[in-house]
């Protein structure tokens, strides 16, 4: 009797050997991981040890002094100028500060990224952005400037934005940071909605560990003082990892 296997499916995201410096300063060195598609897949670390800076590389931002990241098996910066961009608008990116144009109102904001990468009209792009804000609980609003609202609406306009697009990959950087518990709790829910509901992968960058744990199926550790990764699993089983360091990150409150 004949018996085949179906191989496990490929990653969506692969980080293989990727050093990371400015100038002579080496932040991190060797990191590798990979993240499966419809994963919520954290990057943790010390404050400082290049998380964000970590997330740059990913998006294109910031070139690898070494090593590669791949989209699907396609190599992002072995590729040229063109498909780079091409895989660029794969991504929806929610930045620490949100990064809104103060300028612009929330649904202008949003409807951005329609006009200048879909090439859709002003009222079709409103008519999203408006869609895209209400999924986030902004319904209402859309006529509202960064600077009339809390800084949690910030953040959940941010995330309406990085969904603009419907991108494959959402890349969410200390989307609660700054935030009082409640908020962050439903940041995280809006998360996980969109997960659930259009089955985006999202890589979170994060120190908040009710985050971490409500949300992350698997993470890497990035050890600022080793410049390595030193752990990578899901969140909950590396409460007990061999590295003191992690253990004490992770057990943060416990009694």
């Amino acid at each position: 009797m004949t018996t085949t296997t179906t191989p496990p499916p490929s990653p969506q995201v692969e980080v293989r050997d990727l050093t990371m410096a400015y100038g002579q300063s080496l932040i991190q060195k060797d990191v590798t991981f990979s993240v499966g598609r419809g994963e919520i897949f954290v990057i943790m670390g010390d404050s400082g040890g290049g998380k964000s800076t970590l997330m740059r590389h990913m998006i294109g931002l910031n070139r690898p002094a070494a090593g590669e990241v791949l989209y699907q098996g396609t190599a992002f910066w072995a590729a040229d100028d063109e498909d780079r961009e091409t895989l660029k608008e794969r991504f929806g990116v929610l930045y620490q500060g949100a990064a809104l144009w103060s300028s612009m109102t929330l649904a202008e904001n949003v409807s951005l990224p329609l006009v200048e990468k879909r090439g859709l009209s002003l009222e079709d792009a409103g008519a999203v952005s408006r869609l895209k804000l209400a999924l986030v609980g902004l319904a209402g609003f859309e006529e509202h400037y960064p600077s009339e609202i809390s800084g949690g609406m910030r953040k959940r306009a941010g995330l309406a934005r990085a969904m603009a697009l419907d991108p494959d990959i959402l890349y969410l950087d200390e989307p609660s940071a700054g935030l009082d518990p409640l908020s962050s709790r439903r940041l995280d829910d809006l998360i996980l909605e969109q997960r659930e509901s259009a089955g985006t992968t999202i890589v979170l960058v994060t120190h908040e560990l009710a985050s971490i744990f409500a949300l992350g199926d698997n993470a890497v550790f990035l050890d600022g003082e080793r410049k390595a990764v030193t752990a990578r699993g899901k969140p909950s089983a590396l409460r007990e990892s061999p590295e003191p360091k992690v253990r004490a990150f992770l057990g943060r409150g416990r009694i």
